[in-house]
C-alpha cells in the first residue's frame, strides 16, 4: 500500500486549485426523473420549460366596476356624466355590465370604469370620469402568454417557481435525480453516547450527512467504522455505488490517518492538505470514477471542508450552479489573524451597534470546537493574500448554513 503520510504536509494545496482538480475528474452523472410539482422544489431542471397557456387565460378586470365601450365613457365628467343602461352578457353601445375585480370582462367590452366613479340609478349607470380603451383591464397573457419560455436547464426550482409552472398549466417536470452519497464516520473513539474518557459522540456523520440533504443529495449515515484498514477498504468500496462517497477522521498523516492510503491503493487521491484554516488535514480523491471527500475529524474543520468541497461536488454532479453564500455587511470588534497563503475562515456572532452591525469572533483557533461554528451567525473569509483583518475593518459575513 502507497505511504501518503511520510511526506507530511510539506505542501498544501490552495482552496481553490484542489476544488477545480475535485470538479474537473468527475462529470455530472446526467440521470433524470420526471416528478410531479408537489416534490419539485430545489430539484435541477433536466429541460427547459415553455408556458403551455396564457396567465391569466382570458381577460379580466382589474377593479371592482362596470364593464364598458370606452367610446361610450368619452367627455363624461362630473357635471355632465355619460349615462349607460345595465345590461348581462354582451356590452352593447351605451351599455355597461356589472363586473369585479377577477372577473372575465365580457364581450363588447374595452374598458373597466371603477365603481367609485359611478352611480347606478334604477337600471341605468351614470359615469362621471372617462376611461381609455384598455383602462383597469388585466388582457390575456398579460403575467405570461403561451409558448414563453420561462426557465432553462441547470434552474433550481423555488416554490414560487412552482406556482408559475402550475399556472401554466404544467403539472411534471424533468429533473435531475439527487446525487447519493454515503457518510461514513471512521474512528475507533467514536461511540454514539454516555462516552467514557478518550470516548468522543460522534457528530461529523450526522452533520455532513444533514448537509448532503440540504445541499440537494441523498445521504445514507453509515455506522462508525474503526481504524482498521480492512474494514475502512470494505467501507469506501461497499459505497462505490454511490454519486459520492464522504468520510469523516483519519484524513490527516498520523499513525491512525489511514482513508487517504486506502483511497490511493484503491483509486487516486487528488489533493491531500489544503491551505485552508480551520481544516488543511482534508483529502480529496476518486476510486472508479466516484469520487472520495475525506473530510478531517474535527468538528469545525468538517463542517468547513465540506462547504467547500462537497457542497458545489453535489452542485456540479447534478448540473446545477452554485448560488453564492447570502452575505451581510459588518464591523470586527476584534482583529481576526490569517497565515499567508492560507484561507481562513474566522467564525463571528453579529449584533447590533449604533447604526452597524458588530461582528465578534467566536474563537480564534481551535477546530474541535464545536460550538464555536454552531453558535455562531456566520464566518469571515479571509483571503490567501492577506494576513488577517484590524479590529473595526469593514468586512462581509458569509452565512453558510442558509445557502442552498
Amino acid at each position: 500500500m502507497t505511504d501518503v503520510s511520510e511526506s507530511g504536509f510539506k505542501e498544501v494545496t490552495r482552496v481553490a486549485e484542489a476544488r477545480e482538480r475535485l470538479l474537473e475528474a468527475v462529470s455530472p452523472h446526467g440521470r433524470t426523473d420526471r416528478v410531479p410539482l408537489r416534490v419539485a422544489d430545489g430539484r435541477v431542471l433536466a429541460e427547459s420549460v415553455v408556458a403551455d397557456r396564457n396567465v391569466p387565460h382570458y381577460a379580466r378586470a382589474a377593479m371592482d366596476g362596470w364593464a364598458v365601450r370606452a367610446a361610450d365613457t368619452f367627455g363624461a365628467g362630473d357635471r355632465s356624466p355619460a349615462v349607460l343602461r345595465e345590461s348581462e352578457g354582451r356590452v352593447g353601445p351605451d351599455e355597461a355590465v356589472r363586473v369585479h375585480t377577477g372577473s372575465e370582462v365580457p364581450d363588447g367590452a374595452d374598458a373597466v370604469v371603477m365603481v367609485e366613479d359611478t352611480e347606478r340609478f334604477g337600471d341605468e349607470v351614470e359615469v362621471f370620469d372617462a376611461v381609455a380603451g384598455g383602462e383597469n383591464v388585466a388582457p390575456a397573457g398579460e403575467d405570461v402568454e403561451a409558448g414563453q419560455p420561462l426557465y432553462e436547464v441547470g434552474h433550481r426550482l423555488r416554490p414560487s417557481d412552482l406556482g408559475l409552472l402550475k399556472a401554466v398549466g404544467i403539472t411534471r417536470v424533468e429533473v435531475y435525480e439527487q446525487p447519493t452519497v454515503g457518510v461514513v464516520p471512521t474512528g475507533e473513539e467514536l461511540v454514539e453516547h454516555d462516552p467514557e474518557p478518550g470516548e468522543v459522540i460522534e457528530t461529523n456523520g450526522l452533520t455532513v450527512s444533514r448537509y448532503v440533504r440540504r445541499w440537494g443529495g441523498r445521504a445514507e449515515y453509515r455506522n462508525v467504522v474503526t481504524d482498521d484498514e480492512s474494514a475502512l477498504r470494505a467501507a469506501i468500496e461497499r459505497d462505490l455505488t454511490k454519486d459520492v462517497v464522504v468520510t469523516t477522521g483519519g484524513s490527516s498523516v498520523g499513525e491512525r490517518d489511514l482513508i487517504p492510503e486506502v483511497v490511493a491503493d484503491l483509486g487516486e487521491v487528488l489533493v491531500h492538505g489544503v491551505a485552508l484554516k480551520p481544516g488543511h488535514p482534508c483529502a480529496l480523491g476518486v476510486v472508479r470514477d466516484t469520487p472520495v471527500v475525506m473530510l478531517p475529524g474535527y468538528p469545525v474543520a468538517c463542517i468547513v471542508n465540506a462547504v467547500q468541497f462537497l457542497r458545489p461536488l453535489l452542485k456540479h454532479l447534478e448540473g446545477g450552479t452554485l448560488p453564492p453564500h447570502p452575505t451581510r455587511p459588518a464591523t470586527l470588534t476584534r482583529k481576526v489573524a490569517s497565515e499567508p497563503g492560507v484561507r481562513t475562515f474566522a467564525r463571528v456572532r453579529l449584533e447590533a451597534g449604533d447604526g452597524e452591525v458588530l461582528a465578534t469572533p467566536t474563537r480564534a483557533s481551535g477546530s474541535g470546537v464545536l460550538s464555536s461554528v454552531a453558535l455562531a451567525d456566520g464566518w469571515v473569509v479571509v483571503p490567501e493574500g492577506l494576513e488577517g483583518y484590524d479590529e473595526g475593518a469593514e468586512v462581509a459575513v458569509e452565512d453558510w448554513e442558509y445557502a442552498p
